[in-house]
This record gives structure tokens, sequence and C-alpha cells, in this order.
């Protein structure tokens, strides 16, 4: 695993760019694979599993209205994803350009923050696909023994265990291995859900607990308190977070400037339409109820599926859907790796992280070093939390707004710097480089703030667990960034580099006449 020569060579059309090429596959990723990519690691089946529940709970028949508004930011922030990646397309994406536009010390804590958010991303992606690995086989041989086994912490333990060094093994066997099982994955996802989402909508009225259809569901101004609705809105950031993975693979894609901006806004649109549909369908046939199938009921907060799938779809179709989310969990959970390790391989290779991370396999291309790390990492953070406490973990999954408001938004602000001195130069600009990056990154800022004073009761937020009088999902999403912080300082005593700007600068590349912009 001998790290190839990384000379320091512009990798952007731009003069004077100290970005370096760090050794991937070049020309392998188009369009249509990075969104795939992009959705495979937001994960709809998984996502919706998790977050419906958290949702419904926090605003009931408002759910709809709070997937667009999630949607809004993310959608906002895509175009700063995109106006960045055409000036400087680098696998480190969010760390490297904040980094440029801020300087090394924001950098290094939104790159904190992202590669945070990953690992407790892909430790609950593996206990997701844990669950229904069990669920299926179980329904399959008709055993309820067998998911039983999912509440055994031994045999949990080990089965993600087992999951995640798998897909580390998938993500370290090269870009292409990992889009030829994406395709598969994916595609089977989307087909079951649609399946579902329309069975669901058509048979309905069968339901003793359907509702009727309205558009009040899709406004936000009627029926919320705005601390419900906050609540409610960090749950639907969370499940569209990932997209962006298609910007880390920015060195890798066939045409680099264009190909992942394009991949990432054509992902967000893909998942809202799905939240959508599976939303509205799901609230037409189950309700908001507390009972039974109701997804206000607490014993299906975590797996809103499991009730409806058979009812829905039948014995075979309720596995197909089994089947379809253990399938979104798996994908999500190796394409996960790819963001995780191409952050920290970029890091490494500035001199942020150690530089042992900016390893890249000799034949695959790929950083299995920064895989295999992120793998351990996952690993060790699972076992821990899973020892301590089933809520715990609940409670990552709710502090993982915190840290996806904290980069996303890091990121949308580095747009509108980094682009500084050209905003104004064309109606593009104005529209791409400041105002959407602006409004989007406006708006998680506030999110970020209320969800970290929200998140201090721990009346209010998660699983009700306290630590220190403190939620534990404040001390999670905002502790582990104070952590970032300390080990920041603590890096820079040791290695002082990255921080005087001596491996990545800060400033705009200039501009020049013949700047090319990306077709909007």
């Amino acid at each position: 695993m001998n790290a190839p020569d990384r000379p320091p060579v512009v990798t952007t059309t731009d003069k004077g760019s100290d970005l370096v090429d760090k050794g991937l596959a070049q020309g392998k990723v188009g369009t249509l694979a990075g969104a795939v990519l992009g959705v495979s690691c937001v994960a709809p089946g998984y996502t919706l599993t998790a977050s419906i529940g958290v949702i419904v709970a926090a605003v009931g028949l408002k759910m709809p209205a709070v997937f667009i508004a999630g949607f809004i930011p993310m959608f906002l922030t895509a175009y700063a994803y995109r106006e960045l990646n055409s000036r400087a397309p680098d696998c480190g994406a969010s760390f490297t350009w904040s980094t440029k536009a801020f300087g090394p010390y924001v950098g290094w804590m939104c790159g904190w923050g992202m590669v945070l958010a990953t690992i407790i991303v892909l430790s609950n992606l593996a206990a997701i696909a844990v669950e229904f690995f069990y669920l299926f086989i179980s329904q399959v041989v008709g055993s309820e023994s067998i998911a039983d086994l999912v509440g055994n912490k031994a045999v949990n333990i080990a089965t993600t265990l087992v999951f995640i060094a798998l897909a580390a093994w998938i993500a370290g066997r090269g870009i292409t291995t990992s889009q030829k099982v994406q395709y598969a994955l994916v595609g089977f996802q989307m087909v079951v859900l649609l399946t579902f989402a329309i069975s669901a909508i058509v048979t309905a009225s069968t339901s003793q607990f359907h509702i009727a259809f309205s558009w009040d569901w899709f406004n936000p101004f009627t029926g919320l308190t705005l601390s419900a609705f906050v609540i409610g809105l960090t749950g639907s950031i969370f499940a569209f977070w990932g997209w962006d993975t298609c910007l880390t693979l920015g060195e890798e894609a066939k045409n680099p400037e264009k190909t992942p901006g394009r991949s990432g806004l054509l992902a967000v649109i893909t998942i809202l339409l799905t939240y959508l549909l599976v939303g509205v369908a799901v609230l037409m046939y189950a309700g908001v109820g507390d009972q039974s199938i109701g997804l206000g009921n607490p014993d299906n907060a975590e797996n809103v599926f499991e009730p409806l799938a058979t009812p829905v779809l039948g014995d075979v179709g309720g596995l197909l859907l089994f089947l379809a989310i253990f399938a979104s969990s798996v994908a999500s959970l190796q394409t996960t790796f790819l963001p995780a390790a191409r952050t920290m391989l970029a890091m490494g290779a500035y001199g942020a992280f150690p530089k042992k991370l900016a390893s890249v396999h000799p034949r695959y291309l790929v950083p299995t070093y920064a895989t295999v790390v992120a793998a351990i990492v996952t690993g060790v953070f699972y076992v821990v939390v899973k020892l301590i406490s089933d809520n715990a973990l609940w409670d990552t999954i709710a502090s993982l707004g915190i840290m996806i408001c904290w980069y996303y938004g890091i990121t949308a602000f580095a747009c509108v710097w980094f682009f500084r001195r050209e905003l104004f130069r064309s109606v593009h600009n104005i529209v791409y480089k400041f105002a959407f990056p602006l409004i989007g990154g406006t708006i998680l800022a506030v999110v970020f703030v209320i969800s970290v004073i929200e998140s201090l009761d721990p009346e209010t937020s998660g699983s009700g667990t306290s630590l220190a009088g403190m939620g534990l999902v404040f001390v999670i999403g905002f502790g582990l960034l104070v952590v970032g912080a300390v080990l920041m300082l603590l890096w820079r005593v040791r290695h002082p580099a990255f921080f005087r700007g001596e491996t990545l600068s800060r400033g705009t590349p200039p501009l020049s006449d013949d700047v090319r912009t990306p077709a909007s």
C-alpha cells in the first residue's frame, strides 16, 4: 500500500493554484454515475426508515412541508458546491474550499465536522443493515427468533463489524467496482420504494388508519411551533445528507469542473421527489396516530416500514421491501466510505492530518489506508456506543443535524467569500455564487444555532438522555466539535506547516477574463 509520488501539480485551470494531484484514478465518473453514488450515499430507503418517525413525532402531518424545508438549504448549498468545484475540483471538497476561503483553522474544523458526520452515519448504516438482514432472514424462514438476534449485543456487534469490513473492502477495490455495485443496489432500492409508494396510495382507502390527502401538509406556516419545526427541519436536513459525495469525486470525474456539480444537483432533486412520494403515501395509508401501524406509534419510530410492508405489498412484496432497505443501507455503507476516505486523503495530503492518510493504492488508485482507518474508527465508535446504550446510538442520529449544518453552512459561506472579487460581474454570479449560497448558508447557520440551544435540554431532544445535566444530543453534536478544536490546536503544535499556509494557502485563484462558468 505504498503511496505514489504526489507532486504539487495544478489540478484546475487557474494559474497560481496550489492544489495537488493526489494520484486518484481520473476520468472514471460520469454525471449519471456520480448522481447514483450520491443517491446511494443518502440511502433513501434507510433514511426514510430512520427519519420518518423522528419527523412525524415533531411535526405530524406536516412531514412533506418539512421535507421541502430541508431541501431548500440543501438545494441552494448545492450551487455553492457546484461553483466551488468548477474553479477548484479537489477531493477534499468542503475542507479544501473553506481553507482557501477562510484559512486553515476554519478549514480544519470544517473537515473535522465532515469526517465526524460520516463516521456517525457509517455506524448507523451498519446497524440498520444488520437489523434488516436478520429481519429479512426471519421472514424467509418464518422464525421470529432470528429477528430477535438483533437484540443480542454480541451477535449484533459481530455482524455489524463484518458488514463494515465488507463495505470497506469493496470501497478499496477502486471507484469502478463501486459504480458497478451501486447501479444494482440503487436501482433495486428505487424500484421497490416506487412500487411501495404507488401501492400505498392506491390502496390507502382500504386501511382503517387512512387519511385523505391534503395540500395543507405542504404548508409550513400553519399548525407548527418554532421548536417543533426546527426539530423536524433538523431531521429533514439529516435526510438529505450525503449528496455531496459527488463533489468529493471531482478528481475522478470525466469532466472535473462540471460533472460533479451536475451530479450533485441531480441527486438532491431525485431524493426530494422520492421523499415526497413515499412521505405522502405513508401518511395516507397509516396516518399519524400512536396505535398499531400509525406513524406516531413510538414502537414504530425506529422502523416505520416493518408494520407497513406486508399490509401494503403482501408477503412477497413485504420481503422485497425489507430486502430493499437492507440493500439501501449496505449500498450507502459502501459509498459513505468514499467521502470519508477522500476527505481524510486531502487533509493528509495538505498536512492537516497524518501524511500516511494520503497514501493511494498503486493498483486501484483509491485511498485504501484512509478507508481502513475510517472502517476501524467506525467499528470502535459503534461498539462503544452500543455497549453504553441503545439510546446513545439513537442520539447520534439526532446529533447529526448539528454537524451537517456546521460544515454545509461553512461551505456555503466559503463560496461567497471565495468568489467575492467577481460576485457582481454577471447575473450568473449574482445568483449562483452570491444569492443562493448566502441564503442557504444563512438558513443552515440559523438551524445550527437553534439546534444547539434546543439540544441542551434533554427533554426536547433525542431520547431524553442527559449527561451532566445536558442533553446527550448536545454532548455528541456540539461536544465532538469542541473536541475537534482541541485536537486541531494540538496538531498545530506538532505539525504547523498547514496552519502557516505552506501546504494549502488561503486566497482565491486570480480572476481572468476567460474564467469559465458552468452552465446554469
